[in-house]
C-alpha cells in the first residue's frame, strides 16, 4: 500500500534536480506527441523553439526586456503572497501606474525639465500602484473581505478607466488609441543607455530585485511578513500589528507594480491601453509561486516562462502550426513543472504490511 508522506526541507540542489527531470519527461512526452501528429523532428523543433528566443542580438534584448518586466510584477507579487494575502490585482495595479505616467508625460511632458518630469512620473506611478493596493488591503484589515475576488474585480476597474482616458487622450480625437506619446520630444521616454532601448528597464528592475531579496529575507518587515503568513494567530500573541502588516505589505506590492506600468509605458511602449499590462499580472503569479517567493528564483521562473511563450511563438510562424499545438506543448511543459511541486513537499512510501498474529 502506498501513503504519503509530508517531506522535510529538501536541499537545493535535489528540489532543482526534481524539476529537471520533471522538464525532461514534459520534453520527451512532447516530443512522442509533436511526431505523432506532425511526423516532424521533435529535436528540430525544440531547436527552432530555442533560435526564436535566443537566435538573434535583437531576439536576445527582446527577451531580457520581456524577462525584466515579468520579473518586476511577480516580486510585486511576492511580498503578499509570502503574507498569504492573495494579490490576483497586479494587473490593475500595473494598469494604475502606467496611466498615471501616460498623463505625466502628456500633460507634463512640455512643461518640465528630463530629470525633474522622470522623478514626477515615476513618484506618481508608485503612488497610483499603491493606492490600488491600499483599497483591497483596507478592506480584508478591517472587514476580512475576500482578496482573490476584491483584487481580481480591481483589475476591471483598472480596464475600464484606462478604456475611458484612452478615449479622452485619444489622438486623432475620438479614435479611441492615445498613440505614441511625445513621439517627436520623446518626453518621458527612458533614455537609451549604450544604444540599447530596454537597458535602462532591465537596470532598475535588477535593483528592485536585490533590494526585494535583501527586504524579504533580512529585514524586521520581511520577517512579520513571514510570520503573519504562517499564521496570524502566533503574529498577534509575539505583538505584531497583524493589519498593519496587512495594508503595509500591499502598499508595498501596489507600488512595485506600479513601478512595472511605469517601465511598460515609459521604457517600452510609450502609451498605454487597457492591454498594456498584456496578461503579465497573470503569468507573474505562476512566476512568483513557482520560485516560492524568493526575487532571486524568480529570474530563472521568468526565464521559463518567457522561453515558453516566444519559443511557442517561433514554431507557429515557422511552421505553420496553429497556435493552440504550440500552447499544447508549452502547457504540457508547465504541467509536469507545477506537478513536480508535489514530489517536492511530500513523498510515497510503501506501507509495509503488519505482520501476522
Amino acid at each position: 500500500m502506498l501513503r504519503i508522506q509530508k517531506r522535510t526541507a529538501l536541499p537545493v540542489w535535489k528540489s532543482w534536480l526534481i524539476r529537471a527531470i520533471a522538464i525532461i519527461i514534459a520534453l520527451v512526452l512532447n516530443g512522442v506527441l509533436i511526431y505523432g501528429l506532425t511526423k516532424m523532428n521533435p529535436v528540430k523543433v525544440y531547436a527552432t523553439m530555442f533560435n526564436g528566443v535566443f537566435g538573434t542580438e535583437r531576439r536576445i534584448w527582446n527577451t531580457i526586456r520581456d524577462i525584466s518586466m515579468l520579473l518586476c510584477i511577480g516580486i510585486g507579487l511576492a511580498p503578499a503572497f509570502k503574507m498569504k494575502f492573495w494579490n490576483i490585482g497586479a494587473e490593475g495595479q500595473v494598469l494604475a501606474g502606467g496611466l498615471a505616467t501616460a498623463a505625466c508625460m502628456i500633460f507634463l511632458g512640455d512643461k518640465l525639465s528630463p530629470v525633474v518630469l522622470m522623478i514626477v512620473m515615476v513618484a506618481v506611478s508608485i503612488v497610483a500602484g499603491a493606492v490600488w493596493g491600499l483599497i483591497p488591503a483596507f478592506f480584508k484589515a478591517l472587514w476580512n473581505t475576500n482578496e482573490t475576488l476584491f483584487t481580481l474585480m480591481m483589475n476591471y476597474i483598472a480596464m475600464c478607466i484606462v478604456s475611458y482616458f484612452s478615449y479622452e487622450w485619444s489622438v486623432p480625437k475620438g479614435s479611441g488609441h492615445i498613440g505614441v506619446i511625445n513621439d517627436t520630444t520623446e518626453a518621458g521616454w527612458l533614455p537609451a543607455i549604450g544604444g540599447k532601448a530596454y537597458l535602462c528597464n532591465i537596470l532598475i528592475v535588477v535593483a528592485i530585485t536585490v533590494f526585494m531579496y535583501i527586504y524579504l529575507r533580512y529585514s524586521k518587515h520581511g520577517y512579520e511578513i513571514s510570520v503573519v503568513g504562517e499564521s496570524e494567530n502566533t503574529a498577534k500573541y509575539i505583538g505584531i500589528n497583524v493589519k498593519k502588516v496587512i495594508i503595509r505589505t500591499m502598499i508595498l506590492s501596489g507600488a512595485l507594480c506600479g513601478i512595472a506600468g511605469f517601465l511598460l509605458v515609459s521604457g517600452t511602449d510609450h502609451t498605454v491601453n487597457r492591454d498594456t499590462a498584456g496578461g503579465r499580472g497573470f503569468t507573474a503569479i505562476m512566476v512568483s509561486w513557482l520560485a516560492h517567493f524568493d526575487p532571486l528564483y524568480m529570474i530563472l521562473t521568468s526565464l521559463l516562462l518567457v522561453f515558453l511563450e516566444r519559443g511557442a511563438g517561433e514554431i507557429s510562424t515557422t511552421f505553420g502550426l496553429n497556435e493552440s499545438f504550440s500552447e499544447i506543448i508549452t502547457g504540457i511543459i508547465i504541467f509536469f513543472i507545477i506537478g513536480s511541486e508535489f514530489f517536492l513537499n511530500y513523498q510515497l512510501k510503501f506501507r509495509e504490511k503488519e505482520a501476522s498474529k
